[in-house]
């Protein structure tokens, strides 16, 4: 008998296939905000009129604008932000650009709310052992706009990354998830094509851990089903068209399915946990993480949880095959890259990086009962 609980998150609205802009209008008047500060990506500042375009419409409503959060969203990041925004006085963040810009407003948010206006003040807002510390909620909430899709705009979950430790550490509370996402597949054809192929691959990781975990349940397999056909028929076909609205708004709309699970309770695995060291550690793209390790913990899993990696093979067309070898083909077919070695890890590395991933939150819950640092090391060995 299956049982559970899934706990329905605070984010309230989905709006998609709407421009951006309007959107963010829309959601102001909606939530009757005065003050947007906005978090955007410095390339598309700098680069498109996009960000101008929502400047102008918003008007006076903009209250000011950061447009300097590096990858795997850096403390140091967090708190100029977080500064800037209360000097501008926001009682709305909106994010336009990819998941480290989405989980710097989160971060930003419950800074914020805690009075936390330097780097070590973050050690008191962040995830210890798996708990989330008692801490003030946010009342300055965040409307998003994702360039890429990797999904992090529908969590309550924020990545932060401590450069003095190379380590990426959690910061979580139930209000941290935006108030509304806006899916806008117009504004993604300036994502480069690495990038949104490599966060789709993020995407379909969420599905495909979801699925096989052994805490699963129909609800979420509904959603991570549906999700890892949608982002298998999508993602080649933004490859072969990256002109395709149309592709682009399913594999959007995938990336929103592909986090159901995890928002009903499901924990991701070993992809997700070793994914977590190698971006800290080794600066490694998100969802380069996934393109590398997500085949190779499939294998690795296999003897535990074979029925249900059948479940993943069909759902991106190719039942009765080979989960693993469906993932890696693909994977490579996308022309992402498929080894540690491409990304500059070195078997000398796999020691640290088994202990760090040890002590993330993700490995205790592997469907093959991870023991130790020397079985993350038989996985990194089959990524190698």
């Amino acid at each position: 008998m299956h049982q559970g609980r899934v706990v329905f998150g605070a984010i309230e609205e989905v709006v998609f296939g709407h421009p951006a802009t309007e959107a963010i209008v829309a959601q102001m008047d909606r939530l009757e905000t005065r003050r947007a500060f906005l978090m955007v990506s410095g390339t598309l500042n700098r680069q498109t009129d996009e960000i101008s375009k929502i400047k102008e419409a918003l008007g006076p409503r903009c209250a000011g604008l950061f447009d300097a959060m590096p990858a795997h969203t850096p403390r140091e990041a967090v708190i100029a932000a977080t500064n800037a925004a209360r000097e501008a006085g926001a009682d709305l963040i909106v994010t336009v650009g990819g998941g480290s810009i989405t989980d710097g407003a989160k971060a930003v948010q419950l800074c914020l709310a805690n009075g936390i206006d330097d780097v070590d003040g973050i050690e008191r807002i962040r995830v210890h052992k798996g708990v989330a510390p008692e801490m003030t909620a946010p009342t300055v909430r965040q409307v998003s706009v994702p360039t890429t899709i990797a999904g992090g705009e529908f969590s309550s979950i924020a990545g932060v990354t401590d450069r003095a430790a190379h380590v990426k550490q959690i910061l979580r509370h139930p209000l941290a998830v935006p108030r509304a996402t806006i899916l806008d597949p117009a504004i993604t054809v300036h994502t480069p094509e690495w990038l949104f192929l490599s966060t789709g691959i993020r995407a379909i990781d969420h599905c495909v851990e979801a699925i096989c975990s052994r805490e699963t349940h129909p609800y979420a397999d509904a959603q991570a089903v549906k999700g890892l056909a949608m982002l298998a028929d999508a993602l080649p076909r933004v490859k072969a068209d990256p002109a395709d609205l149309d592709a682009r708004m399913d594999a959007q709309i995938g990336t929103w399915l592909s986090m159901g699970a995890l928002a009903a309770g499901v924990p991701m695995g070993a992809s997700h946990g070793i994914g977590y060291v190698l971006g800290a550690a080794f600066d490694v793209p998100h969802g380069y993480t996934s393109c590398i390790m997500l085949p190779a913990v499939m294998r690795w899993n296999a003897s535990a949880n074979a029925e249900r990696q059948m479940i993943v093979a069909a759902a991106m067309g190719f039942p009765g095959h080979n989960a693993a070898d469906v993932l890696d083909a693909f994977i490579r077919s996308l022309g992402m890259p498929r080894s540690l070695a491409e990304v500059r890890v070195s078997p000398e590395h796999f020691e640290t990086i088994a202990e760090q991933a040890m002590r993330t939150n993700w490995i205790p819950r592997n469907p093959r009962k991870i023991e130790g640092p020397a079985q993350v090391r038989e996985i990194l060995l089959l990524a190698a």
